[in-house]
């Protein structure tokens, strides 16, 4: 999703950009079913992929806005409510399956001057003083004027280029699944957090929801190898019933969460966005939105150092990037990382604390409206193309 963006915007700026994908995406499938992989998709986001053209197709194809969102700690008091009409905005966010933003982004990769090839993988780089070039496993040689890494959390570019990154495994895996609520979704994202880890119930449609349901390994695979009935059981505990009934549709699939950030974004003639250069636990939905303010202020800094005569593997340029982006996705990893200690403590004291401050935070309108703009993208100084229109 990160490189298709990314790849479309350069090309919207002059750019000429060749991109490299081991296979083609999945662009057809019954409409009946449903991607295991979605993404609430923030209003900066969402600007970014309107700008780039994709948002229609989207929006003729399935994308679900929410209008609030329902957290509270299990087993306590404390609880909290977000709603768009605190902030006279008509919606928090879309949920959107991963597949359906991808194939908009690649039915408008095929409306622009990208150069699109497909079933290439790369053998190697290198950089020098003559720029960057890639070395694909046919044989051929790329050189290029930048060589960018996105390629998810394995990035074999960030190998290649010798950079390092810091890895935690937190411990737990996401579950995710979909499923149909007895009470209707109600417009409204669920999340619900437990001693072992939080449960996310992601709006699709009036009575369907994407679950990420995040726990111990070991636990985790247990729920997935459960008969259905056992299953809806299990998962209609959890979220207290306050949806009804919750019933399984299709199948369940595991992923194994960690914190992990590269030790550097930048190298001369390379760079790393997306998944790439940081991961996040998945509790607030953010990774994705991440990478798309990656690659919109990689743009921005390519486009600033062309005005000033650099080229775009040009350090000046590149390290304006990273100072954009590093200081927001470190504070966003480690927002994510308190929440996910914060409230899996077993301490009673951090509990009755944890209570207190929900229920605070949903008392005090200023707080609870900020946090209302930052689930929705804003509060920082956002790239160009993640901004408003005029």
């Amino acid at each position: 999703m990160v490189g298709a963006a990314l790849a479309l915007a350069l090309d919207s700026k002059g750019f000429s950009v060749v991109l490299l994908e081991a296979r083609e995406p999945q662009m057809q499938w019954d409409a009946s079913s449903h991607d295991l992989r979605v993404s609430a998709i923030t209003r900066a986001s969402q600007h970014l992929l309107e700008r780039l053209g994709a948002w229609p197709a989207m929006a003729a194809d399935r994308v679900t806005p929410y209008q609030a969102m329902q957290v509270w700690d299990n087993g306590g008091f404390g609880e909290i409510r977000f709603d768009a009409a605190d902030i006279a905005e008509p919606n928090l966010g879309h949920i959107v399956e991963n597949r359906v933003i991808v194939r908009a982004l690649w039915q408008a990769l095929t409306r622009s001057g990208v150069d699109v090839r497909t079933s290439v993988s790369v053998g190697n780089l290198h950089t020098g003083d003559d720029g960057p070039s890639l070395v694909l496993a046919s044989g051929e040689t790329l050189p290029v004027g930048l060589v960018v890494g996105a390629d998810g959390a394995r990035s074999q570019v960030r190998e290649l280029a010798g950079i390092g990154s810091r890895s935690e495994p937190y411990d737990q895996h996401a579950l995710v699944a979909t499923v149909t609520a007895e009470l209707g979704n109600r417009s409204t994202a669920w999340q619900r957090f437990m001693r072992t880890g939080p449960l996310a119930l992601l709006p699709m449609q009036s009575d369907l929801f994407s679950i990420v349901w995040s726990t111990t390994p070991e636990e985790a695979a247990r729920l997935r190898d459960l008969p259905p009935a056992e299953f809806n059981a299990a998962l209609s505990e959890a979220s207290e019933w306050r949806l009804g009934q919750l019933s399984l549709l299709g199948e369940r699939a595991l992923f194994p969460l960690r914190l992990q950030h590269a030790e550097q974004y930048v190298l001369p003639g390379l760079a790393l966005v997306g998944d790439a250069a940081h991961v996040i636990h998945p509790l607030a939905g953010q990774g994705v939105n991440l990478g798309f303010l990656d690659a919109a202020a990689l743009v921005d800094a390519l486009v600033a150092g062309r005005g000033r005569g650099l080229s775009p593997g040009a350090m000046r340029g590149l390290r304006a990037y990273e100072r954009a982006r590093r200081g927001h996705n470190t504070a966003t990893q480690l927002a994510m990382d308190a929440f996910k200690h914060v409230f899996g403590s077993r301490s009673t004291v951090v509990g009755a604390l944890r209570n207190l401050g929900l229920g605070v935070a949903g008392r005090v309108g200023p707080l609870r409206r900020q946090f209302e703009r930052v689930a929705l993208g804003q509060g920082i100084d956002l790239p160009s193309l993640s901004r408003p229109p005029a």
